[in-house]
């Protein structure tokens, strides 16, 4: 153990005869484990915040979207869908159509943007119907031929042919909440996309049963998504073999504008594309701010503690002012000195920035583990606080935390060494 190493350990562990530069020590200590602690945690809460709205926007949307830029949709969508299977970086693809809708049951209703799907292929692009919390989506999965038009009809009701159920609809938590159905129940769905009467024009509407419910904990889904066989939302919209919207999933998602892009191409004119990273790139921008402004903002405790740090080692140089005089005269160099109380105040960091990254992980996985912290899903989007602590952070946190307490010890351990040892002993 080096001289220096060896003195600055031995006045940390040494009995003081002022009993207030142990507490102060003590103090230092403390502050910067609970700087570094809350750095850990706030940056393990910031990055599971953003790494659990990209898993679930991922799992519950598609990496890249081709629509058409005229509002008329994709029609002869079939030998489209499947020539674009085969566009290089896409891993699959899967029809979709589009429509805003109110759901009732008997007084309570709730607008609702409906997709018509092929459930076998809806699962290749978007986990949404994996997160079914009650009954099933096995309903969706065979779609029966189209019933036949009946000529005798005279209004907007579709009604389901006779010892036939209701078609199958798929309800987020939330929005089958607010109107009240649970499995089994059937909803009023009502489309805006009516037909021409002699009063003008009328709504279409008609009955569905719920087959099951489904929670992402990702409130605009849960709150505002709906599902139905494809078949049955041509039916509805009367829209007959005409698609929204294909959906796709590339094998790297951070380079879907790249894939968008050829998917145009391969599509041809008249189409456009759009991908995750520009539907939802102003939230990641605030997620990024927010962590860049929270580690700014919680190093400011790191500071405190560092001012303690200053203030320990200024009154233990005057505490030890006779021994460093001694030690001196024994032949030990200034510069020796002064590294004896920069250890010193190495010590008093690493001490702490080591309880405080323990104290911090365990926390953040606490928090991860268990859960116990919950939010509101209309506010934030999901309904538990996630926390994703990273090594990278516990490092750059550390690094931070040590060179701030350093910066404190300079003056300290320059005073120290500029005692002369003639003037510190000439009373002794």
């Amino acid at each position: 153990m080096r001289f220096e190493f060896f003195v600055a350990a031995r006045y940390l562990r040494a009995k003081r005869r002022q009993a207030v530069v142990g507490v102060v020590t003590t103090i230092s200590i403390a502050g910067v484990a609970a700087g570094v602690a809350a750095l850990i945690i706030a940056l393990a809460i910031t990055n599971g915040m953003r790494r659990d709205l990209q898993d679930r926007l991922l799992g519950a949307s598609a990496h890249v979207d081709l629509m058409r830029t005229a509002a008329d949709g994709i029609k002869d969508w079939q030998p489209l869908l499947q020539r674009l299977r085969h566009v290089p970086h896409v891993t699959a693809a899967a029809p979709g159509l589009y429509g805003q809708v109110l759901v009732s049951r008997g007084p309570r209703a709730g607008f609702a943007l409906i997709k018509g799907i092929i459930p076998a292929q809806e699962r290749t692009v978007s986990n949404l119907l994996d997160s079914i919390t009650s009954g099933s989506t096995r309903d969706l999965d065979p779609e029966p031929p189209a019933p036949a038009a009946n000529p005798n009809a005279g209004d907007n009701t579709l009604p389901a042919p006779p010892n036939t159920p209701y078609p199958p609809l798929v309800l987020g938590k939330d929005l089958a909440e607010q109107i009240g159905a649970q499995v089994g129940d059937s909803v009023l769905v009502t489309s805006p996309q009516g037909e021409l009467t002699p009063l003008g024009l009328a709504p279409k509407y008609q009955r569905f049963r719920v087959a099951g419910i489904y929670h992402s904990g990702f409130y605009q889904y849960d709150a505002a998504m709906a599902f139905m066989r494809l078949s049955d939302a041509q039916r509805l919209f009367s829209e007959p073999d005409l698609l929204s919207v294909i959906s796709f999933k590339v094998d790297d998602l951070y380079r879907a504008p790249e894939i968008g892009q050829a998917i145009e191409q391969a599509a041809g004119k008249g189409f456009m594309t759009t991908n995750w990273m520009e539907v939802n790139r102003e939230l990641f921008r605030a997620l990024k701010l927010e962590q860049v402004v929270t580690f700014i903002v919680i190093a400011l405790i790191v500071i405190v503690a560092a001012l303690n740090i200053l203030i320990a080692l200024t009154m233990m140089v005057m505490e030890k002012t006779r021994d460093i005089a001694v030690l001196m005269s024994f032949g030990v160099d200034p510069g020796q000195v002064r590294r004896i109380f920069l250890m010193q105040g190495l010590l008093i960091s690493v001490l702490g920035t080591a309880l405080g990254l323990v104290l911090g992980y365990l926390a953040a996985w606490a928090g991860g583990h268990y859960h116990f912290i919950h939010l509101s899903a209309e506010v934030y989007s999901i309904d538990t606080l996630p926390f994703a602590p990273r090594p990278l952070d516990g490092v750059i946190v550390a690094a931070v935390s040590m060179a701030i307490s350093l910066l404190a010890t300079l003056y300290p351990s320059s005073a120290a060494a500029r005692i002369l040892p003639a003037e510190a002993l000439r009373y002794e």
